[in-house]
């Protein structure tokens, strides 16, 4: 569980990068500097899925995680409530990433509790 949390995230963070304009699209607009906050919120998820997968920095990553996951929030309600804005997604998985992100955030407690 903890290797799979961990890649997830690093993996998420990598596609940032290799795909900015995809992330660029969900931000909403009253956020500034979309590239700019899509390039350091991948690499939060980097930093983040790599401390899942160091056994001594895993409380760093436990509550570093659980903060980016309420900080990109926004974006996945943003994303809800304007579904025209994203063609070919259909509105009721747009809804559907919102109870995800509960379940992104108890993957990282469960991976990064002691032991």
């Amino acid at each position: 569980m903890r290797a799979l949390t961990g890649l997830t995230f690093v993996v998420s963070g990598v596609l940032h990068f290799t795909h900015t304009r995809t992330y660029e699209r969900i931000m909403p607009p009253y956020m500034p500097m979309h590239r700019e906050s899509v390039y350091v919120s991948g690499a939060a998820e980097i930093a983040g899925g790599a401390a899942i997968l160091v056994p001594h920095s895993r409380p760093f990553a436990r509550w570093w995680l659980l903060a980016l996951l309420v900080a990109v929030f926004p974006a996945n309600v943003h994303m809800a409530l304007n579904p025209r804005d994203f063609k070919g997604i259909p509105p009721w998985a747009l809804w559907l990433r919102l109870p995800f992100q509960g379940a992104f955030a108890a993957a990282v407690w469960h991976a990064t509790r002691p032991g």
